[in-house]
C-alpha cells in the first residue's frame, strides 16, 4: 500500500468511527467523498470492503449486545454503500449494479456479524483462561506460603519442645537438690538425735526434755519445708479458699523471700470465674513474679486484678530493668519459655497476653480473661478485702 493509500485508509477509519458514534445518520456525503478519493489513489471495491470489515470488527469488539451490534452493522453498511458508489461508478444508477452492490453489502454484513461474534467469543475465552491462570498462580503462591509457614511452625514447635524438656530437667534437678540438701539433711539430723536419745536415755534422763524439744523442732521444720514444696507445686488455698487468698499468701512469701516490696489489689468478682481460669491467673502471676525475682532487679512489684467492660484483666507491673519483648519471644533463653507459657495458658481459656517494657518504665504484663456476660447480681469493681503485701511495713487495706 502506497503512502497516499495508507493516509486515505486512516481517514476512512476515523470517518467511519465518527459516523458510528454519531446519533444522526448523516455521513453519506463524507462517505461519497472518501469513495471518490479512493478511486483517485487506485483503490477498488474489494480494498474498501477489506478495510471496512477490519474496522467494523475492531469496533464491535467491546462487548455490545446482539441488538446493538446489528444496529451498528446496519449503520456501517449505509456508510460503506455510499463510499463505494464512486468506485463502481453508480452515478449512472444502473438497477442491476445497485442490486449487486446491495447483495454484496448484505453478504459482507453477515460475514462481519459472524466474525465479530466469533472474535467476541474468543476474547471472552482468552479472558477466562487468563483469569483461571492467574487464580491458579495465586493459589500456588498461597499454598507455598502456607507450606513455608507450616515448616516454620514445625521447626518452632521442635525448638520449643526441646526447651520445655530442658526446663523440666532443670526444674527436676532443682527440686532434687532441694530435697537432698534440705529435707534429707534435716531427716538425717533427726535420725542422729533419736539415736543419741535412745543411747543416752538408758544412762541418764538429764536434759532429755530439751533434746526431745530440739528434735521436735527439726520435725516441724521438715514438715514446713514439705508444705512449701506443696505450695509451690499446687497451693491448697487456691482450691479451698480461692484465687485472692492464694495470691495474697504467695505474694507475701515472695516478698519475704526476695525483699521486693509487693502490693496486691483484686476485684472480688474474679472468684466467680471457673477454677480453670482462676488457676491460669495464678500461674501467670506466679511465673511473672518468678521472672521479677530472677531477672528484673526490681524494688517493687504491683499485682492488680480489675474488672473491664468485657472481662477481667490482671496487671503485673515492676520497676525493674526493661527488655525487648519481641526479641525475647523469638530468642532461646529461659525467660522466653516463661512468657510463652503465660501466653499459652491464657489462650487455652480464650484469654489474651500482652507485655509492655520500656527503659526507665519497668515492665507491665496484661493478662485478660473475657466473659460472655455478667453474672446476675455481679458486683462492680471493688478492692480485695484482704490486705496488701509490703515486706517491712504494716499491712494496709488497698485503696
Amino acid at each position: 500500500m502506497t503512502a497516499k493509500q495508507l493516509l486515505w485508509s486512516r481517514r476512512y477509519v476515523r470517518a467511519l468511527r465518527k459516523h458510528l458514534r454519531s446519533r444522526s445518520g448523516a455521513g453519506g456525503d463524507t462517505a461519497r467523498g472518501l469513495g471518490a478519493e479512493a478511486l483517485a489513489v487506485g483503490l477498488q471495491t474489494l480494498d474498501l470492503a477489506k478495510l471496512h470489515e477490519q474496522t467494523l470488527i475492531a469496533y464491535l469488539d467491546h462487548g455490545y449486545s446482539v441488538g446493538t451490534r446489528l444496529s451498528i452493522i446496519k449503520k456501517a453498511g449505509a456508510f460503506f454503500a455510499s463510499a463505494i458508489v464512486p468506485v463502481d461508478d453508480l452515478r449512472r444508477g444502473s438497477p442491476e449494479t445497485s442490486a449487486e452492490i446491495q447483495s454484496f453489502i448484505d453478504a459482507l454484513s453477515q460475514r462481519t456479524v459472524d466474525l465479530a461474534a466469533t472474535n467476541l467469543d474468543l476474547s471472552r475465552e482468552i479472558l477466562q483462561r487468563k483469569a483461571a491462570e492467574e487464580a491458579l498462580r495465586q493459589s500456588e503462591r498461597h499454598y507455598s506460603q502456607l507450606l513455608a509457614k507450616s515448616d516454620r511452625m514445625q521447626e518452632e514447635l521442635r525448638r520449643l519442645s526441646r526447651q520445655v524438656l530442658l526446663a523440666q530437667e532443670e526444674e527436676r534437678k532443682e527440686i532434687s537438690r532441694e530435697l537432698h540438701d534440705v529435707i534429707a539433711q534435716t531427716l538425717t539430723a533427726i535420725n542422729l538425735r533419736l539415736a543419741t536419745l535412745a543411747t543416752n536415755a538408758t544412762l541418764s534422763t538429764k536434759g532429755l526434755d530439751r533434746k526431745i524439744a530440739q528434735t521436735q523442732k527439726l520435725v516441724l521444720k521438715s514438715v514446713e519445708i514439705v508444705h512449701q514444696f506443696a505450695r509451690e507445686l499446687r497451693p491448697a488455698a487456691l482450691d479451698d479458699l480461692g484465687l485472692i487468698p492464694a495470691l495474697h499468701s504467695y505474694m507475701k512469701a515472695f516478698a519475704s523471700r526476695t525483699g521486693v516490696r509487693a502490693e496486691f489489689k483484686a476485684y472480688s468478682g474474679v472468684e466467680k470465674l471457673d477454677i480453670s481460669k482462676r488457676t491460669v491467673l495464678f500461674r501467670v502471676a506466679q511465673e511473672a513474679l518468678t521472672n521479677v525475682g530472677r531477672h528484673a532487679d526490681a524494688s517493687r512489684v504491683d499485682v492488680h486484678i480489675e474488672e473491664e467492660a468485657d472481662g477481667i484483666v490482671m496487671r503485673i507491673r515492676d520497676d525493674g530493668k526493661s527488655f525487648d519483648a519481641n526479641k525475647v519471644m523469638h530468642s532461646g533463653n529461659a525467660k522466653r519459655l516463661g512468657l510463652l507459657g503465660m501466653r499459652e495458658r491464657l489462650e487455652m481459656v480464650g484469654g489474651s497476653f500482652q507485655v509492655e517494657s520500656e527503659p526507665g518504665q519497668g515492665t507491665t504484663i496484661f493478662a485478660r480473661i473475657p466473659r460472655k456476660k455478667n453474672p446476675k447480681g455481679a458486683s462492680k469493681s471493688q478492692p480485695n478485702p484482704g490486705p496488701s503485701t509490703e515486706p517491712g511495713r504494716p499491712q494496709k487495706e488497698p485503696s
